[in-house]
Order: C-alpha cells, then sequence, then structure tokens
C-alpha cells in the first residue's frame, strides 16, 4: 500500500475525533526574552537611559500608591508627548520584531508541536505577560500563538495609544489560566466565573503548563501545580543566577527548573517531552476508562429492558415489545464491535 494512502486512510478514520489538548503558558520577559521587551527599542527611541525610566516608574508608582504597570504605560505616554513622538499600534508591532529572544525560542513551537502530535496531543500556546500585547504581536514567534494576553493600550481613531485598555500584573495573571481551562478566551467574559464539568472544558487544568521566571508569576505557578498541571521556572542560561529559582523550588511553586534554552537538546525540551508523554498516557487512560463505562452503562440498560419484558410484558402491546427487544439486540450488536 502506498505512503499516501496509509497517511490518508488514517486522516479519514480520525475525521471527527477530538484530539487530546494541553496548554503551555508562557511569561515573556526573561522567559522567552532576556529582557524587559521596552527596554531593546522603545524605551532607547525616547532617549532616555533604560535604568532612569524604571526608576522614575517605579517611584511614580509608590507616590502614588499606584500600580507598577499603570505607571510604566503613563511613563510611557508623558515621555512620547514629551518628545513629540506619537505612540501608534503600529510602531509597537514593528519594535516588536527587533525584540530579543533566548536561544532555542524560534523553533521551540514546531519541535514541540511534532513531538505532542506524534503521541496524539494538540498544543495551544499562549502568552501571559505584564508587557505590551502590541510588542508581542509584532514578535517573531506571533504565529505560534493562540492567543496573547498582555497589557495593552486603548488607542484613538487616528490609531495613537491614549489610554490603558488592559493592565496585566502579577494576580490578574491568574484569570486568563481559568479562560483557557474554560475556552471563554474573551477578556470581558464573564462566563469564566460560570462552573464548568471537566469533561466539556476546553483544556483540562493538568494538562496545563505555566513557564515563567520570577515572583511575578508565583501565582501562576501555584495555581497550575495544585490544579495538577506543571509549573517550571527559567533562569538567564548568561548570568547563571538560580536564587529565583531555587527559592521557587523550595517553596513548592515549581515542578522543575532549567536555563531559557529552548532549543531541541536543552534540559527544558527534554522536560517538556516527559511532560508530553505523561499527557499522552493521562489521556489514554481516560480514553480507555470512558469506554469501560459506556460498555458498562450498555450492560445496565441491556438487564433494564429485559426487566421490563419480563415484569411488564402482558402491559405492553406486540409493538412496544418488538421496540424493547430492537433495542436489546442493537445493544447486543454494539456489545460485539466493542
Amino acid at each position: 500500500m502506498e505512503k499516501d494512502t496509509v497517511i490518508q486512510e488514517a486522516i479519514d478514520f480520525n475525521v471527527g475525533k477530538k484530539m487530546p489538548k494541553m496548554a503551555i503558558c508562557y511569561d515573556f520577559d526573561r522567559t522567552l526574552s532576556p529582557d524587559d521587551m521596552q527596554t531593546f527599542t522603545l524605551i532607547p527611541s525616547f532617549g532616555v537611559d533604560k535604568n532612569v525610566f524604571w526608576h522614575e516608574s517605579d517611584t511614580l508608582a509608590e507616590e502614588n500608591l499606584m500600580d507598577n504597570n499603570l505607571a510604566w504605560m503613563y511613563e510611557l505616554i508623558k515621555y512620547s508627548k514629551f518628545k513629540g513622538k506619537s505612540l501608534r499600534r503600529e510602531y509597537f508591532k514593528q519594535i516588536g520584531a527587533d525584540v530579543q529572544l533566548y536561544p532555542g525560542v524560534e523553533t521551540w513551537f514546531d519541535n514541540i508541536n511534532a513531538y505532542a502530535r506524534e503521541r496524539g496531543i494538540e498544543v495551544e500556546h499562549y502568552i501571559i505577560s505584564s508587557g505590551l500585547k502590541e510588542i508581542i504581536e509584532g514578535s517573531r514567534i506571533a504565529p505560534y500563538i493562540t492567543r496573547v494576553y498582555a497589557s495593552s493600550y486603548l488607542y484613538s481613531a487616528d490609531g495613537i495609544a491614549e489610554w490603558p485598555a488592559q493592565v496585566v500584573n502579577y494576580t490578574t495573571k491568574t484569570q486568563f489560566i481559568f479562560r483557557i481551562a474554560k475556552g471563554y478566551l474573551e477578556e470581558y467574559d464573564a462566563r469564566v466565573n460560570d462552573s464548568m464539568p471537566h469533561d466539556v472544558r476546553n483544556v483540562d487544568y493538568e494538562n496545563i503548563v505555566y513557564i515563567g521566571d520570577s515572583a511575578t508569576d508565583i501565582p501562576c505557578m501555584t495555581l497550575v501545580k495544585q490544579k495538577g498541571g506543571y509549573s517550571i521556572g527559567v533562569y538567564d542560561p548568561v548570568s547563571n543566577n538560580k536564587k529565583k529559582v531555587y527559592q521557587l523550588f523550595s517553596d513548592g511553586r515549581l515542578n522543575f527548573y532549567a536555563p531559557a534554552n529552548y532549543s531541541e537538546e536543552s534540559p527544558i525540551f527534554d522536560y517538556m517531552k516527559n511532560v508530553i508523554d505523561e499527557i499522552a498516557a493521562k489521556e489514554k487512560q481516560k480514553s480507555e476508562q470512558k469506554k469501560l463505562g459506556t460498555t458498562a452503562e450498555k450492560f445496565k440498560k441491556r438487564a433494564t429492558l429485559e426487566k421490563i419484558l419480563e415484569s411488564a410484558s402482558e402491559n405492553l402491546s406486540e409493538e412496544e415489545r418488538a421496540i424493547v427487544r430492537n433495542m436489546i439486540d442493537h445493544i447486543d450488536d454494539c456489545g460485539k464491535k466493542d
């Protein structure tokens, strides 16, 4: 049989079958990129040193009891007006292409997707970041991301940033884990608070992986780990400073930690393959359990139908008895196929 024929038969066989899902959620700054995304092009474009900018932003937040992310978003608008340089959506996306990425990041998604697909698992990738959504959307990895959850601006009719539309900090990050699990992906969708049976979720919590680098990721790390998922900490491979991940692991926040190198030969890639293998094994067990449960339910239904024939036969018409017998025969036929 020709190879193409075999592949086509496999495709036809799986048409209509839902492939089990897993979701990998990433912080961005210092997780996929070695620095804050604003520092590569945006802040230098104002002619100000990044350390001066962040000091002013932190001071503004402290003096005004202000969210740190709102503070730096305000600072960007302030500098843009001072320098006469409009902050446009297109500009943010343009500079996103200049954001540096850790080794292996650009090939990571294809490699992970391919490995998972071979094991019957579909992977969705999500960014959950305090940085700017538009910059991430302009980065080289944007095509691989199912959805970006990050801070963003409200834009005027001319496309100029005027006011924060979404601010993502370390506590608000957790809502997006629930959105991903339940499939209510729009930020305004209040149904994310509704209870949902696990068998209709977009992704089971235990099939979610969160990758981050610092204390700002703790709420998500803790949530994912408590829900049975996988929490991974990364550290800069150049500085090799492991202090944060040591603390996070000791505090029970992490399942694993590794340098932020995402190449095929890296420790994090090996660990992710183990995670995928484990998820694939669990999904196979779930499928087998579901099949056994279906068979058991059929047997229970058959026993009920037989009891009806025996105990209520006198009260049934010939047509009704024929219907019950046909139902029993149908269950028997299904049993033979099982």
